[in-house]
């Protein structure tokens, strides 16, 4: 069992997701346009794009105290035994967590924002966010003296994270990406390449002077 550093814990999680992409191309059944099974990797990577549970339920585990652990070959999360470090108890962690999925979710960063309106709606959420903590700090577990010390950065990466799920809706430009992603692929999907059945291979066109182009009465 081994503790990961935050670098090795990001491009492990970025290896999982590649490995992910990888089998799934390679499985025949995903191949097969009329499988059940069928995959599109421009799908999945926007699928990926949309999908922010897996940020909540990272910050989530962050949030608790929890750990990242090699066993088996498999990273997972488990308890700190060290509850000392935590912030927050089960209740803060609700309270916040509730706030973030209001924030962070395909609502957001598909809207249309401008400058001003992002600079005005996270420096309301900022405000209110602060008031909120100091009103239930108690509640919240925050009692000692050295786990408030912990609140200004703590304020400071919620606020951070909302701010950039603003930032992508800024003048819809999570939208126009979408838009183009999925445009692209409904152009590969008009005009596909077109395979030698028996090599797999792209089909080559014949040449113009190719007399078998006439024979075939292509140009009749």
């Amino acid at each position: 069992m081994q503790n990961l550093t935050p670098e090795q814990e990001q491009r492990l999680m970025q290896e999982r997701y590649e490995h992910e992409i990888e089998q799934q191309q390679i499985d025949p059944r995903h191949n097969a346009q009329t499988s059940p099974f069928s995959f599109d990797p421009q799908d999945n990577l926007i699928k990926w794009q949309l999908e922010l549970d897996n940020i909540l339920e990272r910050t989530e585990h962050i949030l608790k105290g929890h750990i990242l652990k090699l066993r088996d070959g498999h990273v997972i999360w488990e308890d700190n035994p060290n509850q000392t470090t935590r912030i927050l108890n089960n209740q803060g962690v609700q309270e916040v967590m509730k706030i973030l999925s209001m924030y962070l979710n395909r609502n957001t960063i598909l809207s249309d924002f401008d400058a001003d309106e992002i600079k005005d709606k996270v420096y309301d959420f900022g405000r209110e966010l602060n008031d909120l903590f100091f009103m239930k700090y108690e509640d919240w577990g925050m009692t000692e003296i050295d786990m408030r010390q912990h609140y200004p950065m703590l304020h400071r990466i919620i606020v951070d994270m909302v701010h950039s799920a603003y930032k992508r809706s800024f003048h819809g430009g999570e939208r126009t990406s979408l838009r183009e992603a999925r445009s692209l692929q409904q152009t590969e999907q008009i005009v596909p390449q077109q395979l030698n059945p028996a090599t797999g291979m792209q089909r080559k066109e014949r040449g113009f002077l190719n007399p078998a182009r006439y024979i075939v009465g292509k140009y009749k």
